[in-house]
């Protein structure tokens, strides 16, 4: 008895569990992230699995954990340097239907006049463009800024007269940059409402302001003119209303245990339903019949049927997409299995 106490207490019981977590205040501070975020994913990934071994001490193979965090991701906010209105004689100069038509008609357009008009523009170089655009239906007259952030051309979306007057403002320009932050969430819901924005959309704004050149930014040799110039500041949206960007995002990184070690992880566990197993003709019984010389006796045939399952349910999966399956069977009794499969080649193959 003494030996058979012995083997049982040699196998170890593998505890697998399923968590999703937003880290705190207290968790960034055990990690020593004194900012409260992440510089990078990758500092993410590398320091999370210690951290979920802390938090879950005792589980292993198979159990998943998706963590949020705030990750560090600047957007800099800028003052125009330089304003340009586009005219005739650029659009003939580039040529091609641009010339023809004597307007842009598409982003490559744009970006194509902004190289041969800045082709050393500075890193940040924000260009208050002004140009004619056709929008498919007429041509319209736009304003939008145009931020060089390593070589290439960004695009904020400029604010129309007739949209400063919706504002409330007299003139095409806001006179305090507290009233401009605090109009532009407000009406940046009714500008993107028909548009497909989800939470986390990041919108860069150009707006005009009219303020005191204190640093002489116009080269006249004075620092008090009252002028206006164009900024251009970030918004992100919740999924209902939008606020100013404080270039602090969140992020959600899935990680799966592999009997070791917490790694990251795009695991999803699927439970087979009802209208699953119709789908593979094993309605009758709600389950996947093991026995030798049945139907779904070998790894091979239940890979197939769970194959036409998650391409069926799951068409847009990305390559690399894991799933871990749960399935009824019966091998003389009712029982549930798990098969691990990954998204190769556009089908599930096992793991």
């Amino acid at each position: 008895m003494e030996d058979i106490y012995s083997e049982l207490d040699a196998v170890e019981t593998v505890i697998s569990g399923e968590a999703e977590i937003t880290l705190t205040d207290d968790d960034y501070d055990a990690l020593d992230l004194g900012f409260g975020n992440f510089s990078s994913e990758d500092d993410a990934k590398q320091m999370l699995p210690s951290f979920l071994s802390k938090k879950y001490p005792t589980w292993g193979k198979e159990s998943l954990a998706s963590v949020t965090f705030k990750l560090y991701n600047p957007k800099r906010d800028e003052k125009s340097l330089a304003v340009y209105e586009v005219d005739a004689a650029d659009y003939t100069a580039q040529g091609g239907n641009v010339a023809r038509f004597g307007n842009f008609s598409s982003y490559n357009d744009i970006v194509a006049f902004l190289n041969t008009k800045y082709p050393s523009a500075e890193n940040r170089l924000l260009v208050s463009l002004t140009y004619k655009y056709y929008n498919g239906a007429s041509v319209v007259e736009l304003n939008n800024g145009f931020i060089n952030n390593s070589g290439t051309w960004e695009m904020s979306t400029g604010i129309t007269d007739d949209e400063y007057t919706s504002m409330g403002e007299s003139r095409a320009q806001f006179s305090f940059e507290d009233e401009a932050l605090a109009k532009i969430p407000v009406f940046l819901k009714d500008r993107f409402k028909y548009e497909s924005k989800v939470a986390g959309d990041i919108e860069g704004i150009m707006y005009k302001l009219y303020v005191t050149d204190t640093q002489d930014v116009d080269g006249d040799g004075r620092t008090d003119d009252r002028t206006v110039y164009s900024f251009v500041a970030f918004f992100i949206y919740d999924g209902v209303n939008w606020t100013k960007y404080n270039n602090v995002i969140d992020q959600t990184i899935k990680f799966g245990h592999d009997g070791t070690n917490w790694v990251p992880d795009n695991t999803i566990k699927y439970t087979l339903t009802a209208a699953d197993y119709a789908l593979v003709g094993n309605d009758r019984y709600g389950n996947f019949d093991v026995r030798s010389g049945r139907d779904e006796e070998t790894v091979e045939a239940r890979v197939a049927k769970i194959n036409t399952i998650l391409l069926n349910n799951f068409p847009n999966d990305a390559e690399g997409q894991k799933y871990l399956v749960s399935y009824n069977i019966y091998n003389g009794a009712n029982g549930v299995w798990t098969m691990a499969v990954i998204k190769t080649g556009g089908e599930y193959v096992l793991q």
